[in-house]
């Protein structure tokens, strides 16, 4: 059965649309699929954390990007879990890390878990290394973190409110260290999160890591929000290292 007809009978047996044109039929259909970028480089926030490990991202948090990253996150939509594996995976390359890497998803809260009915980020890590090991690299992904109680709903603050809000969030209990000095003792860690925004998440993973000895090598995201600049205009550029989002491919 052709493509045009097969999406056509999944619209109308399950009325599926593409997430990002609306086009009946799969989550993400070919051309928007096509359409996503490929590579990735540095997205250093403004300001930028004090400390934090340099960030990657392939795509700007917006357009079939960000429609991909909310339908996955909030509605459940497992679908989508590949092609954003893909996107976290060109970040990893991107970073360039040497060695044995562990995947380290920044951790949700509970209640938010059982909300949406499963746990996005560490979903998008797990996938991610699957891609990354395909390729010849020795990647896994491992919960090292988890949340502590106190943290507020993040919408709306500024990035002082941010890093506030987030301070002393998470923590590396010792067997989670223990379990990784028996399976990756020379491993080097990546923070991986769906997007960076101020970057006080990343460094909030990065802080409670490093509190028991674990040091960060970088930050892999899906995306990151636009930086904005006088007059309006928003870009990925980054002041701090002079570069851009490119699809410059990199090898682990």
């Amino acid at each position: 059965m052709p493509d045009e007809l097969r999406d056509a009978a999944t619209d109308l047996l399950l009325g599926g649309r593409c997430v990002g044109c609306a086009g009946p039929g799969r989550v993400l259909c070919r051309s928007c699929r096509a359409g996503l970028p490929r590579g990735a480089g540095l997205v250093w926030p403004t300001p930028v954390p004090a400390g934090l490990a340099p960030p990657y991202a392939p795509a700007a948090y917006d357009g079939v990007v960000r429609a991909m990253v909310i339908a996955h996150k909030e509605h459940a939509v497992l679908g989508l879990r590949d092609p954003l594996a893909e996107l976290l995976a060109d970040a990893v390359h991107a970073a360039d890390v040497s060695g044995p890497v562990v995947l380290v998803p920044v951790p949700s809260r509970p209640a938010s878990v059982r909300a949406r009915g499963h746990d996005h980020t560490h979903a998008l890590a797990s996938a991610a290394a699957r891609l990354l090991r395909a390729g010849g690299h020795d990647v896994v992904a491992l919960r090292m973190l988890h949340p502590r109680p106190g943290v507020v709903d993040q919408a709306g603050l500024d990035a002082a409110q941010r890093a506030a809000n987030l301070a002393g969030s998470m923590a590396c209990p010792s067997s989670r260290v223990r379990r990784l000095a028996r399976v990756r003792p020379r491993a080097r860690l990546v923070v991986c999160d769906d997007v960076l925004t101020t970057g006080a998440t990343a460094r909030e993973a990065q802080r409670a890591l490093e509190a028991v000895g674990l040091p960060v090598a970088a930050v892999a995201t899906v995306a990151a929000t636009r930086r904005r600049r006088p007059g309006g205009a928003t870009d990925l550029h980054s002041e701090s290292s002079g570069e851009r989002v490119s699809p410059s491919p990199s090898t682990l």
